[in-house]
């Protein structure tokens, strides 16, 4: 049933069908299918809404596109039925062999899957391998759901116990103090459910829509399948620009060239063959006659007959291992985890000590009760939670600002703390493109960067140095890429990532390529075949004459060139000026350059010679690398001054990964130590984890191995980042502390499980999230520091008092309130204190090292018992003024709130005080806690109802001056004990704190 709903605006329709509702398959295939048709610009279905849009040419009607709909519905019942009967038989399906298809000759390979090579499989085949081995579907990687995300807030001890200590309220009589508690809980859940969910929904955004349909040959015919139906033994039709829809091995081949770069890691497309191989333990980036679901067809075409489907394919393979790889705790959830554990332990002993010492006295038991379960209540900082839930979601919303998506709260502080970052060498450190970066013409090297071709310090004009031209104009003929010229001026490349980058040097020169491709007509394509390594083309022209271009390998090239070009004259060429070459050829090979050999000639149509590829005239070698991107190298060095080990992990071949590693400067040892996977896999995994923190570069490295180095990173101790952008990379970021995805070059595979991902690919905003981290960690230091010493005050002044017997100085929900306004506000403002001097130039922090030291027990013991004892003199005062009343629990009170207050001031700073000529940056957002708090403070005595609830009685000025010493008292001592005397290297180290500053975004924007 269709039916209209807005069909007002020409070339633009609204329908409503209620099959669509629920139904992804549905949505699915009408998408797919309305999107064949030429006159239909979008189409989007909605299976909540049933509704579906149509972006369609004004030159039809809406009854024409109904008309449509109703067409292609007509042939949904089938295939809806087919769905049914793999859903129902899902449990029964069949493994896949898992054969050496490498090995094997192609006819074999047809045979053992019954299939043909010129016909393909029948439809009857096809539906019954469907049924038998399931839909070619990977499974998704599982997300966090919203109720996930909501329930991950409560799993902490800290809130633990603060929802057993409201439910023992509750059973006790005390509502008030329960709802009081769980504001808290509730308050700290919805910040941290609102920051995630919100990073989870960007992440979700950048996720790449997936090619639907697959070419393929069955019954003899080509024809278009939806990309999940097709199975084992099916015949691919691979062409230029297409993914590969499953694994497959190639029984025909045409120079097709495969970019296996998320897969394996290797930068440049690999060009494929039908041979047979002998290796069977060969690795997967070795195997020219196989291609893998998920890689990229750049050029030529061919067929190949479907080996593995689904799961069984080797990216699915990977999404198994993406399961299987845990995820491991931060140091901050650890650290927090265990300071509320020691709460747990605190209170229950305070429980017991002040319930015991209570009925000794002969107070009643519920009254008792109560009292200690508030003082258990006063040792759980209510605050801690949500002071690290609230400084990390602000660190998730500047982070946000630079492009940087983060996932979970704790993926920044694990950041801090870092101490090796594994980087993906393809897409990561390098551009994942092929550039051209050095040209040898004429026995000069020229350089090629950012556009520009220098050699030595002098600039060259291609158009002033006439072989220089030549060789550009000789790369832009020879060469399959297609390019168009768009409204904006931009150059549209479509091609092989070699001939792209031939073009983009062209384009850079000032050639107009397209131009130079109409003057010089194409005539003839010679392509490199198996045993010929170059390639030819002929051309018209403008004289009326014929021109061969030729490029290839150098050692081929050179040998069919009786000539050269040197200084704009065309000399024959010696034996010792092709051994010449060959040095050059090797030299430049040496720097994992990929080196092509460029020549041409003139066709003397008179000699009626068949073969052209003779006495050519030599005109350089032209290099290219995979560009490293832009900031990497400086990063590397920002990384090291951060003590943080960095490590390469890459597919790419041991000389290749070790020139790139040598540019980037990437070992902070002077020998640069690099492991073949061929070692790697021979190693025990105890002598892995010996060796995995010696060893700069993992070359030729399988999905598996990559796992196997972050593990064996953290068997050592390490706090691992794991960077990658590739679906091989994904076990690994998942398995890391820290995995860091791409956004825009990324797959979704990796997006899914990473921590956090770059949108915009800066590698280099990566220092920004670790100086983040590290100023996270150390503000909630602080934040920790000051609840501790304020709420341990607390339990000395209740403990004393009861074990004196002069009655409690505060009541329970007097304990709750000055938690909730001493803990919150206060301990968050010190949480966004401005970066500490040296955030950058610190080693990273151990991660077993506690949060609180056992050398801070001490000084924090010392600065409770300051505000203690002042708070009970102010209350000794108050009883022997007015005996033990509300008055003088009030003073109390009021004292013990004021003196927790002024103590934010102190905990600033472990070495400044409030006396030193170098004052700290202004933090804003304290002054506005203290301030704010105060003002509270006074509201609840002007306020009839707060005072009623909380007992609390009118003040005059003398109790208030008394409050006002027994506050400010604990401050001036606290101060005056501080060990003021900076370093001398603190001032170099303020000043590095203001580049900082200048460089970072402000925390606290």
């Amino acid at each position: 049933m269709i039916q209209a709903i807005h069909i007002n605006i020409k070339g633009r329709a609204r329908f409503k069908i209620n099959e669509l509702y629920r139904s992804v398959e549905l949505k699915e295939y009408l998408e797919r299918s309305l999107s064949k048709e030429a006159a239909i610009t979008y189409v989007y279905a909605n299976p909540l809404t049933s509704n579906i849009l149509v972006n369609f040419s004004r030159d039809i009607s809406h009854n024409q596109i109904s008309n449509l709909i109703e067409k292609i519905l007509l042939n949904y019942p089938k295939q809806s039925k087919e769905s049914q009967i793999n859903k129902k038989t899902i449990t029964n399906l069949q493994e896949q062999k898992s054969e050496s298809w490498h090995l094997m000759a192609a006819n074999n390979v047809v045979n053992a899957l019954n299939t043909s090579k010129s016909s393909g499989l029948s439809s009857k085949s096809a539906a019954e391998n469907l049924n038998k081995y399931g839909a070619n579907v990977l499974d998704q990687a599982a997300t966090r759901s919203d109720w996930n995300i909501l329930i991950d807030q409560f799993k902490s001890l800290p809130v633990a116990l603060l929802g057993v200590a409201a439910g023992v309220s509750v059973l006790t009589g005390g509502v008030i103090d329960a709802v009081v508690i769980m504001g808290v809980v509730g308050l700290n859940a919805a910040i941290g459910y609102v920051t995630e969910s919100q990073s989870e929904r960007i992440i979700h955004s950048l996720k790449n829509q997936e090619q639907t349909s697959t070419p393929v040959i069955r019954e003899g015919k080509q024809i278009e399948i939806p990309t999940e139906d097709v199975v084992l033994g099916d015949i691919l039709f691979l062409k230029p620009g297409g993914y590969v829809a499953a694994d497959a091995r190639l029984i025909e081949a045409d120079n097709l060239s495969i970019d296996e770069s998320a897969l394996t890691g290797e930068s440049i497309p690999i060009t494929k063959i039908t041979a047979s191989l002998s290796d069977e333990n060969i690795p997967l980036g070795d195997r020219l006659n196989m291609i893998y679901k998920g890689t990229f067809v750049t050029g030529g075409q061919g067929l190949a007959a479907v080996v593995s489907t689904g799961k069984f394919t080797e990216m699915g393979k990977i999404q198994q291992m993406v399961g299987e790889a845990t995820a491991i705790q931060t140091p901050l959830a650890k650290q927090l985890d265990e300071v509320g554990s020691q709460l747990v332990l605190i209170g229950m002993g305070i429980c017991g000590l002040v319930f015991g010492m209570g009925v000794l006295r002969g107070y009643g038991l519920v009254q008792m009760l109560k009292s200690s379960i508030s003082l258990a209540v006063a040792a759980v900082p209510e605050g801690l939670p949500t002071i690290a839930t609230t400084t990390l979601a602000l660190g998730i919303r500047d982070m946000r600002k630079n492009n940087v998506l983060v996932r979970s709260l704790s993926a920044v502080e694990a950041l801090g703390s870092v101490q090796t970052i594994c980087m993906d060498k393809t897409g990561t450190l390098t551009e994942n493109k092929m550039s051209v970066v050095e040209i040898y013409a004429n026995s000069r090297h020229i350089t090629v960067s950012d556009g520009e071709f220098i050699t030595g310090e002098e600039k060259i004009n291609p158009y002033t140095c006439d072989e220089l031209l030549k060789l550009i104009h000789v790369s832009v003929l020879c060469n399959e890429t297609q390019i168009s010229l768009q409204e904006d001026g931009e150059y549209i490349v479509t091609g092989s990532a070699t001939e792209n980058a031939l073009i983009y040097m062209a384009i850079s020169a000032g050639v107009d390529a397209i131009a130079l491709r109409e003057k010089y007509l194409l005539l003839q394509t010679n392509l490199r075949s198996e045993n010929r390594n170059i390639m030819s083309t002929i051309h018209q022209t403008p004289d009326g004459n014929q021109l061969i271009a030729v490029k290839g390998s150098p050692a081929e090239v050179v040998q069919i060139c009786q000539k050269w070009v040197k200084n704009g004259q065309i000399v024959p060429l010696s034996e010792e000026d092709r051994q010449a070459m060959e040095i050059e050829n090797d030299r430049m090979a040496g720097k994992a350059l990929r080196v092509l050999g460029v020549a041409y000639g003139h066709i003397d149509e008179t000699k009626n010679e068949k073969n052209y590829e003779s006495d050519l005239i030599w005109l350089g070698l032209v290099g290219m690398a995979d560009p490293i991107r832009k900031g990497a190298k400086e990063l590397i060095g920002d990384f090291h001054q951060a003590g943080i080990d960095t490590v390469m992990i890459t597919g790419d071949q041991s000389p290749t990964a070790y020139a790139i590693a040598k540019e980037l400067e990437l070992n902070r040892d002077p020998q640069l130590e690099i492991l073949d996977s061929t070692n790697l896999n021979n190693l025990t995994p105890e002598a892995l984890t010996a060796l995995s923190d010696k060893v700069d570069v993992f070359a030729r490295i399988s999905p598996s191995n990559k796992l196997q180095i972050v593990q064996a990173l953290q068997l050592a101790g390490k706090v691992v980042a794991m960077t990658g952008d590739g679906i091989n990379d994904a076990p690994a970021l998942k398995a890391a502390q820290v995995g860091v995805a791409m956004g825009k070059g990324g797959t979704d595979v990796a997006r899914e499980v990473a921590d956090i991902v770059l949108e915009d690919d800066r590698l280099e905003t990566m220092i920004v999230a670790v100086s983040r981290g590290r100023t996270i960690y150390n503000n909630i230091r602080k934040s920790v520091h000051f609840l501790l010493a304020t709420n341990l005050s607390e339990i000395m002044v209740m403990t004393t008092a009861t074990a004196l017997g002069i009655g409690e100085p505060l009541n329970a929900i007097q304990l709750l309130w000055l938690n909730l306004v001493t803990d919150i506000f206060p301990g968050l403002s010190l949480a966004l204190e401005a970066p500490e001097p040296e955030v950058l130039s610190q080693s990273p922090r151990n991660p077993d090292e506690p949060i609180i030291k056992n050398t801070d027990f001490a000084k924090i013991a010392f600065e409770s018992a300051t505000l203690s004892v002042s708070t009970l003199a102010a209350y000794s005062y108050a009883i022997f003024r007015y005996g033990i009343s509300p008055q003088a629990s009030t003073i109390a009170f009021m004292s013990l709130t004021s003196g927790q207050l002024l103590h934010t001031i102190s905990c600033r700073s472990e070495k400044h005080s409030i006396f030193n000529q170098e004052k700290l940056p202004n933090n804003p957002y304290l002054n506005a806690a203290i301030i704010g708090s105060f003002a509270i403070q006074i509201l609840a005595i002007i306020i009839p109802s707060l005072r009623s609830l909380l007992k609390i009685t009118p003040l005059n000025v003398v109790d208030i001056a008394v409050i006002g010493s027994s506050a400010l008292l604990p401050l001036l001592i606290n101060e005056l004990t501080k060990n003021y005397t900076l370093p001398k290297n603190d001032i170099p180290a303020i000043q590095l704190t203001n580049t900082l500053q200048l460089s970072l975004p402000s925390q606290t924007q």
